[in-house]
Parts: C-alpha cells; sequence; structure tokens
C-alpha cells in the first residue's frame, strides 16, 4: 500500500511540475516561433535587421492583412508577398513560408520551419539547396513537382529522389496554402 501511495504521489507532483513549465515557457515559446516566423519573411525580402531592431523592422517594413483567418505579409518597398503553409507530409506536419514576388504568380522563396519526414529522404524537403530549385518558378496554372528527367516547364520543380510521397504531399500543401490567400491577394488587388 505504502508504495503504491508513494507512486501515485511522485506521478501528481511529477505532472504538477511538468504543467507547471509548460505554463511558465509557453509565452516564450510562442514569441520565439514569432520571431522565427519575422526572421523568415525579413531573410525573403532581403531587409537586414538583427536580433535588438527585428520587430521595429519588421513593424516598418511589411504590411500584415488578415482576414478570414488568412494572413499575408507584404514587403512594403518591393510589393512582395508571402505567407504561412502547413500540411500533412508522410510521417507528420510540414510548415514553412512561402514568399512570392510581387506578382503574386513567381516564387521567390520557400522556407520549411517544421517537418517530420525521413532524414537523408523525404527530410530533404527542407533542405536550402533543395528549396533553392523553387525560386523563378510559377505557382500557375499550379505548381508540379515532377520526377522525369525532361526540362522542366515554368511551373515545374523536380521531386525529391526516392521521396516520392513527400514531394507529393509537399506540391499539394503548396497548391492549397497559395490556393487559400489568392482570394484575399486578389481583394487587395482591387
Amino acid at each position: 500500500m505504502k508504495m503504491l501511495v508513494f507512486v501515485l504521489a511522485l506521478a501528481v507532483g511529477t505532472s504538477a511540475v511538468l504543467l507547471g513549465m509548460e505554463e511558465l515557457t509557453a509565452d516564450r515559446i510562442e514569441a520565439n516561433a514569432e520571431i522565427e516566423l519575422q526572421q523568415t519573411i525579413l531573410d525573403a525580402y532581403g531587409i537586414s535587421y538583427n536580433t535588438g531592431n527585428i520587430n521595429e523592422v519588421f513593424a516598418s517594413s511589411v504590411d500584415v492583412i488578415e482576414e478570414d483567418g488568412l494572413t499575408l505579409y507584404v514587403d512594403t518597398n518591393s510589393g512582395a508577398v508571402s505567407f504561412e503553409f502547413t500540411g500533412g507530409g508522410v510521417w507528420g506536419p510540414i510548415s514553412g513560408v512561402l514568399t512570392l514576388e510581387s506578382d503574386y504568380e513567381t516564387i521567390k522563396s520557400v522556407t520549411v520551419l517544421q517537418q517530420e519526414e525521413t532524414p537523408g529522404l523525404g527530410g530533404v524537403v527542407a533542405n536550402p539547396q533543395y528549396l533553392a530549385t523553387f525560386e523563378g518558378v510559377l505557382m500557375t496554372p499550379e505548381l508540379m513537382i515532377e520526377k522525369d528527367t525532361s526540362a522542366n516547364d515554368p511551373n515545374e520543380v523536380d521531386s525529391i529522389t526516392g521521396a516520392t510521397r513527400t514531394s507529393d504531399a509537399f506540391e499539394l500543401i503548396l497548391n492549397n496554402a497559395y490556393e487559400a490567400h489568392q482570394s484575399l491577394w486578389q481583394s487587395l488587388e482591387n
């Protein structure tokens, strides 16, 4: 009986400590995620900042437009636009930021902030060298990630070798995010 009471007390005490730590760090985790998003967007626009002035630089250089649960980040200088994407990969969510030129068709950059794909295979989806192949590619009529070896059309990117399912999922995630944000972008144009 004493052992059962001891184990129960230990479990309750440990749970209380963990819940307390979660409560204490939740704001910090959220702030760090916001800073990472701001860094990603400013880097995509080529805007200089440092850790001391990132919030001020972001506020003065980027218009944040929110409507119907969607958010666009527009570079006040170039008109380039960024938005977050997220969706299911093969082993977990893939999320990041897609940045387009001011024409809202040409990819300026793609950054993956989170992924849980197989290291060395699908995990290549977050590799900067792979993501650089998206630069200059068109999102219209829709982005295609192709596994053939022929020359790519203006809206095509090569798939990740050995990770067809991750490539297919990533194509779907990017196209869905683009389509979801397109009506918000068009409403700004009018």
